[in-house]
C-alpha cells in the first residue's frame, strides 16, 4: 500500500472510531466504506475493514449486515489477490457484493497517486 493511500486508510479508521465514540453511527459507517473502497486492492487491510464493519454491525445488533459480513471476510482475502474486487465496491451488504460503484473523487486522486 503506498504511503498517501495507507495514511489516508489510517484516517478513515481514525475517523471512523471518533464518530463511534460519539454515537454518530451512519457517519462512522460511512468512514468504513470509504476505508474499504481505499483497501480493496491490498488483501490483509481489505479483511480488516471487513472486520470492523462486522464488530460495527454486532455493535449495532443488525443481524442481516452481520451475515454479509461474515461472507465478505471469506472472499475479501482472494478478491484481493486475484485482484477481482469490484472497484469502488462499499463493501456493505447493502449492496452487491460484485457490484462496481463510483469511486469519490477525493479518493480516486489519492488512489491514483
Amino acid at each position: 500500500m503506498q504511503r498517501k493511500v495507507r495514511e489516508a486508510f489510517a484516517h478513515e479508521l481514525d475517523e471512523a472510531d471518533a464518530c463511534a465514540l460519539r454515537g454518530d453511527v451512519h457517519l462512522a459507517w460511512r468512514h468504513l466504506e470509504r476505508a474499504h473502497v481505499l483497501s480493496q486492492a491490498w488483501a490483509i487491510p481489505h479483511v480488516r475493514v471487513h472486520l470492523l464493519m462486522l464488530v460495527h454491525a454486532i455493535r449495532l445488533r443488525d443481524k442481516r449486515e452481520v451475515r454479509g459480513q461474515l461472507l465478505r471476510l471469506v472472499v475479501a482475502a482472494p478478491g484481493s489477490w486475484l485482484g477481482r474486487t469490484p472497484r469502488g465496491n462499499t463493501g456493505g451488504s447493502n449492496v452487491g457484493i460484485l457490484k462496481p460503484m463510483p469511486i469519490p473523487e477525493d479518493l480516486q486522486r489519492i488512489l491514483l497517486q
